[in-house]
Formats: C-alpha cells, structure tokens, sequence
C-alpha cells in the first residue's frame, strides 16, 4: 500500500521504518525540518535501536521517503497515520492541538476515501469528536490503532505485537488498517473507536499500577523486614499477576506512563468520577524519586559539599530519552541541598544537557562520575553499570563509599563485601545490613 505518516517522533518514527520493511510505500512527514533532513541520511535523531538500520534499508530500496509538511507533493495514499504529539497541559488536560492540525493538514491535501489510522494517544471520545467536527463533511474515513510499543524495543514490538487493536465504525477501514499488520502473527482485536481508545490508556494506566503497587509493598518490607526481591518473586510466580512490573525501584517515567494516568486521572474527574486509585499511583510515583535523598541525608545529615554520582539519566535503558526521567528531579534536589553532582549516561547525556540543573557536572563514563563520589545512585540500569569493575570502583571513590541501588539491578551483597555500605529499595530482611 502507499501509507503516509504524520509525525517523525519515537511511534511515527518506528512506524515508517516497519511499513516500509514490510513492503509498503512510505512517506513520512514532519514539520520539523532538521529532523526530516536527518532521516533523509537514513540517521534516527534519537536512540532506539535497529532504528536507523531499518530506516537506512526502506532509503537504500526506494520505498522510503521524507518531507518537510509543507513540501510533501501528490495524494497521500490509501492509509495516512496520524502520530503526532499530545502532551499533557498544565491544568492536567491533553492538548489535541497537534491532532487537530494533523487532521486539518488531510483534509486540504487528500479528499478522497483515504483511511486515517489515528496512533496517538488521545483520551476516549476524541474520536467521535473528530468524526463529527472535522471529517463530516469529507470521504476520509477514520480508525484508531494504538501503539504498544516499549521504548529501547520498540522495533521488536511492532513485529512481534501481544496484540493488534483496532477501533473503527467503518468495516472497510478496519480492514485496510489490519493490511498494514499482513504476515504479523497477534490476536487482533477488532472494537469501536472509543473502546480502543480506553483500551490504550488502560494498558498505560495498568502498568504503572503494578509500578506503584510493589513500590508501596516493597517501603513496607523496609519496616518489617523482609526483602522485596523474594516478595516480588513468589507474587510473580502466581501466573494470574505474573512477575512482570513487579520491580520495586525509584518508579517509572517516560513519555507515556506519567502522562497517560494524568490524563486518565483528569478525564475521570471530568466525568465526574473520582478515581481514587490512579492519584494513589501517581502520588506513590512522585514519592518513590524522594527515597535517595532522603537515605543520603540519613547518611550524611547535612549534604552540602557531598559528591554524589548519579549512573543513569534515561527513564530507562536503551534509550536516550530523558521525559518525566527520575533522575532529573533527583539531581534537582541533590543542587538544591548543596550536593556536588556528578551525572553520566551512557546514550542520554545530549538530550539531558539542557534539562539538568546548572552545577551538574556531566561524566565521560560510569568510572568518571564515581572518581571521588562519596556516594553513587543507580538510576537507570544500564548494562555497563551493572558491569563496572565494583573492586576498582572502591578504590577510587571516598568514604563512606556509599551506594544507593535505584533499581535493585546490583549484587548489595557483593558490595558489601567489598567494603561498600549499600541500599536498595525494600530489600531488608536476614543477610541486608542496613548502611
């Protein structure tokens, strides 16, 4: 098919690299004109891996190509995606302006019966809305196919999906959209629009649930000691929960989790349904980020002065994005007390640099940021720190050499034995002996 995609972010990006895998025709299109021209080199503008591959093959064969919005030419095909952004407003709302003139921008240019495949996180209803606002009076036809894919996999995902969800009023359309997935093996789902679109914000208000969930188990554990590890695991192995999600940690971050159950949260209250559920989440999400700091001031009273290396800036590994990432209000807090910060990553130091509070001194590797630190937080657990030859790391950092384990991704007990003093999250109980 020929398929266009509005929007050249993480999901439009992904997008038209897999289209054009699967033998499709693709032209994507922003209004970005750097990153356009980014993509024209086959160069993803982010970190994602096998991304730029993929993109560089669909260039290499002739069916990918890219336009700045205003220069794209011609009618956009039979299927034309929308994965623009909707970003949270600061009174809690989504704002659907990008949506709207994503839409608007069709409209002009395709007036035949192009089917718009809507990937963007929009709350329930807003479908039903755009039916009847802004496509009554033309041919195009409208579907909602959310995105599940995981960030630092997002192209494993796409191939290899849990499932296919497809929302439309049009038999027709929902067909087409499900072309797009030929040779994918998943239970596709096919359902109205507004039930898609709640399917989608209940997935990514479901996740953090579990998030928040273990996080608030694994706080009791530190009170009467047991280990959140050996809790997690025996809760996990109950195959109605499962084990996935079930990492207590500093919590989650990124560009879907938190903005999602804000929105979910806000729509509910529109509703007038006070969903008190979601709010415990994400009020148990915004305490998890105050756990390092208050343990280092535990450790250290005052933290003025104190070098602190912070592993990780990421919301998660492999990736380099840093939206809603813990890490960015931790080293907040740490300058506000007076902390000297010491922050690497391994792929999001770029996109971190204006986003970090002035003061923070930004490493050249994991070794770097820990050369002198008197104390270290695993933010994010990225491969390489999980790695770092612990023994040389006790020798070049300075009493009390202490490690605040974020993610509980470290052997504690090894660097206990290895001189360090040592905190996870939860993990107490027999053989965890609390710095």
């Amino acid at each position: 098919m020929d398929i266009t995609v509005v929007g050249l972010g993480y999901v439009g990006a992904v997008a038209v690299a897999a289209l054009s895998k699967a033998g499709h025709n693709v032209l994507g299109v922003d209004v970005d004109q750097g990153k356009v021209s980014s993509f024209k080199r086959g160069i993803c503008p982010f970190y994602e891996p096998e991304l730029s591959e993929l993109i560089s093959a669909g260039l290499a064969v002739g069916r990918l190509r890219f336009h700045r919005l205003d220069e794209a030419k011609g009618l956009l095909g039979e299927i034309i995606l929308v994965a623009v952004g909707t970003p949270t407003q600061p009174y809690g709302g989504t704002d659907l302006s990008q949506v709207y003139s994503a839409i608007r921008w069709i409209k002009e240019r395709n007036p035949d019966r192009a089917v718009v495949v809507m990937k963007s996180t929009v709350p329930p209803g807003t479908g039903i809305r755009l039916m009847a606002e802004e496509l009554a009076d033309s041919q195009l036809r409208y579907v909602f196919n959310p995105e599940f894919l995981r960030e630092g996999q997002a192209v494993h995902d796409w191939f290899h999906p849990d499932r296919i969800v497809i929302g439309g009023e049009d038999e027709e359309a929902t067909a087409l959209a499900k072309g797009m997935y030929e040779g994918i093996e998943a239970p596709v789902l096919i359902t109205d629009v507004t039930s898609a679109e709640m399917i989608k914000y209940t997935a990514n208000a479901f996740l953090p649930t579990k998030i928040s969930f273990i996080n608030e188990i694994a706080s009791l554990c530190d009170r009467v000691g047991a280990n959140i590890d050996d809790v997690a695991r025996g809760v996990g192995l109950d195959t109605r929960i499962g084990s996935s999600f079930l990492q207590a940690g500093l919590g989650y971050g990124g560009s879907c989790f938190p903005k999602d159950t804000r929105a979910l949260e806000f729509l509910s209250a529109v509703k007038g349904y006070n969903c008190e559920l979601l709010r415990a989440v994400i009020n148990v999400n915004n305490r998890q980020r105050l756990l390092p700091i208050q343990v280092l001031q535990e450790i250290f009273e005052s933290l003025k002065g104190v070098k602190v290396a912070l592993l990780g800036v990421a919301f998660k590994p492999d990736t380099d994005d840093v939206r809603e990432a813990p890490a960015l209000d931790i080293a907040r807090l740490l300058v506000e007390l007076g902390a000297e910060v010491q922050a690497y990553d391994p792929k999001a130091m770029e996109t971190a640099r204006p986003l970090l509070p002035e003061g923070v001194r930004l490493s050249h590797s994991g070794m770097d940021a820990l050369r002198g630190a008197q104390a270290a937080i695993l933010v994010t657990e990225w491969q390489e720190f999980l790695e770092l030859p612990w023994q040389q790391v006790a020798e070049i950092m300075a009493e009390p050499r202490f490690i605040f384990d974020g993610r509980n991704a470290l052997d504690g007990r090894l660097l206990m034995r290895l001189g360090f003093e040592y905190r996870g999250v939860g993990r107490s109980g027999p053989g965890w002996n609390r710095a």
